[in-house]
C-alpha cells in the first residue's frame, strides 16, 4: 500500500470534479476520473488513456486508486468466503461473498469492532475500534470483485450486515451507498442495497429523509421491552416502542417492504408467546420477517433453536399474516454466518490468522 499518497477511492463526483479544477483542468475531467475509478475499476491513474498527460503525472505524484489488502481468505463447503481486509492504517475488518445462483451477495462491514454491545453477537466482543472511511466501505467490494473476478456491471446485492452499526456512521455510509447506486459509478439498483441496524431511531428518521436510501433491515430479536434490553442494551436508549413507531412512520416505496430480522435463541425468545406478541406488534405494516436460526459459539451463552421449534415460531407469525422466511447462515464452516464475524487473533499488527477463527464470520442477506 502507498501510504504517502492520498486515496481517491471514496472521493464522489463533486470531490474529483472540485479535485480536477484545482488542478487547472476543466470539471468533466473530474467525471472522467469518477467513470474511470467506479465503472470501470481502473486502478493505474497512468493507463488512463482520456486524461490527457499533463493531468495523469501530476495525479500521479500526489494520489493513487487503492483498495484495501486481502490479508487472507476462508472458503466454505457451501461456497461463501470470508475476507480479512488490511486496510492503510492496518486495521483489519472483515467482508463476506455469498454466491448464488443468478448473482453473489457481498456481506459489508461498516465499522471495525462494534459499539453496540448485542449479547448474542461475537463482533460485540471486539468493542469499536473506529468508522471507516467511504472509500473504505467502497474498498471492500472493489478488493472482493477483483479478488473474484467479478466484472463491472455483474449483478450484486449489498448488505451491510457485516461488522458495525452502519446507522452509527450513517454520512459514511450514505455516502458510498449514493456512489454504489449510481449508474455512471456502480450502478446497483437501491432495491440490490439493504442497511441493517440495532434501532437507532434518530438516524432512521433521518434515513428515512434522503432519497437515495437503500432498503433498510432492522433487528429486532424480541417481543417485550424486558426481553429485547437483555439482549440488546441500546434498548434502554431506544425502546421497542420507539423503535416500531419510526418503522411505521418510515417511507416505503411501491412493492417494498420493511425487513425485521429476529435471531432465534433456543428457550428465550422462540415460543409460540413470542411469536403471537410479535405478530401483534407488527400487525398492518408493509413488512416481512428473516428468521434466523442462532450460530452459537463457546463464548456466549445462548444456544440455536432446533428447527422444529423455528418452524412453529414460523407457522403462528403465518397465523398472524406476517410473511416470515427460514433464513439459513451461510459459511458456518469458516465463521462467516449471521452474529459472528470477529478478529480473533488477527489484531492490528498480527498478519497470521488464528485457526480457530475458521469458525468465526458475517449476517446473511435479508
Amino acid at each position: 500500500m502507498n501510504t504517502g499518497m492520498q486515496n481517491l477511492v471514496g472521493l464522489d463526483r463533486q470531490e474529483l470534479e472540485r479535485l480536477a479544477q484545482s488542478l487547472g483542468k476543466a470539471p468533466y475531467r473530474g467525471r472522467q476520473l469518477y467513470h474511470a475509478i467506479y465503472r470501470r475499476r481502473a486502478t493505474a491513474i497512468a493507463g488512463l488513456t482520456d486524461l490527457d498527460r499533463d493531468f495523469k503525472g501530476t495525479l500521479s505524484a500526489h494520489y493513487d486508486v487503492d483498495y484495501p489488502r486481502v490479508q487472507a481468505v476462508f472458503t466454505s463447503t457451501d461456497g461463501s468466503a470470508r475476507y480479512l481486509l488490511r486496510l492503510q492504517d492496518n486495521t483489519l475488518i472483515e467482508t463476506v461473498y455469498m454466491p448464488e445462483e443468478s448473482r453473489a451477495t457481498l456481506c459489508l462491514s461498516s465499522q471495525a469492532g462494534c459499539a453496540v454491545d448485542c449479547r448474542f453477537c461475537f463482533t460485540a466482543l471486539l468493542g469499536l475500534q473506529r468508522n471507516l472511511s467511504a472509500g473504505e466501505i467502497l474498498g471492500q467490494v472493489m478488493a472482493v470483485t477483483k479478488a473474484r473476478e467479478i466484472l463491472p456491471r455483474t449483478r450484486l446485492n449489498l448488505v451491510f450486515m457485516g461488522m458495525g452499526e452502519p446507522l452509527l456512521n450513517l454520512a459514511q455510509v450514505m455516502k458510498a451507498v449514493h456512489i454504489l447506486a449510481d449508474p455512471q459509478a456502480f450502478g446497483i439498483p437501491l432495491r440490490r442495497i439493504t442497511i441493517s441496524t440495532s434501532g437507532i431511531v434518530p438516524r432512521i428518521n433521518e434515513m428515512a429523509r434522503d432519497l437515495g436510501r437503500p432498503k433498510l433491515a432492522v433487528s429486532l430479536n424480541a417481543s417485550t421491552e424486558e426481553q429485547r434490553t437483555e439482549l440488546m442494551p441500546i434498548n434502554r436508549k431506544f425502546p421497542l416502542r420507539d423503535l416500531l413507531r419510526a418503522c411505521r412512520a418510515y417511507p416505503l416505496r411501491p412493492r417494498e417492504l420493511l425487513t425485521f430480522e429476529y435471531v432465534l435463541l433456543d428457550g428465550f425468545n422462540d415460543a409460540d408467546a413470542d411469536a403471537q406478541r410479535l405478530g401483534k406488534l407488527l400487525g398492518g405494516m408493509r413488512a416481512k420477517v428473516n428468521l434466523i436460526p442462532y450460530n452459537s459459539g463457546t463464548e456466549l451463552p445462548y444456544r440455536a433453536s432446533p428447527m422444529e421449534r423455528v418452524l412453529a415460531f414460523q407457522q403462528v407469525l403465518a397465523e398472524c399474516r406476517i410473511p416470515a422466511y427460514i433464513r439459513l447462515s451461510r459459511g458456518q464452516d469458516i465463521g462467516a454466518a449471521c452474529g459472528q464475524l470477529r478478529l480473533k487473533g488477527m489484531r492490528n499488527g498480527d498478519s497470521t490468522p488464528d485457526p480457530s477463527s475458521k469458525r468465526k464470520g458475517a449476517d446473511s442477506p435479508p
